[in-house]
């Protein structure tokens, strides 16, 4: 699985949005450690802080499989047909992600791919809560 590939799945993602508020929609595809993909797109409500990222919705998917280990998630977003711009994880998904996949993640995006310790270098994990 290439890097555009995964990126192409998640711009297929996205036209599952359901954004009828924000009109911005997000599709995200995260690959697991064994080589199945799980999909995912933001889901909004109209009390906006029960809408759900992408991002989340696919790690999600794939923990209630029992899935995790993961190498990769990409994200593409947009309101238009063009996703072309960078769309990056706001910071709930990069504090979920960071729970589930660590640093090492690669975070593939329109623009490049990235580790997700360069969005999220300081996180909060388990080792704060002792």
């Amino acid at each position: 699985m290439t890097n555009g590939e995964l990126f192409s799945m998640a711009v297929k993602a996205a036209e599952n949005s359901y954004s009828p508020y924000s009109k911005f929609r997000v599709g995200a595809a995260l690959l697991a450690a064994d080589g199945r993909i799980f999909t995912g797109c933001n889901i909004e409500n109209a009390s906006f802080s029960l809408t759900n990222c992408a991002e989340r919705t696919a790690l999600f998917k794939a923990v209630s499989e029992g899935v995790r280990e993961f190498k990769a998630i990409a994200v593409a977003g947009s309101s238009t047909e063009d996703f072309r711009k960078p769309c990056q994880p706001c910071g709930a998904c990069l504090q979920v992600l960071s729970e589930f996949c660590g640093d090492d993640l690669i975070v593939i995006l329109s623009n490049g791919f990235f580790k997700l310790s360069d969005f999220l270098p300081l996180r909060f994990g388990a080792e704060n809560m002792k």
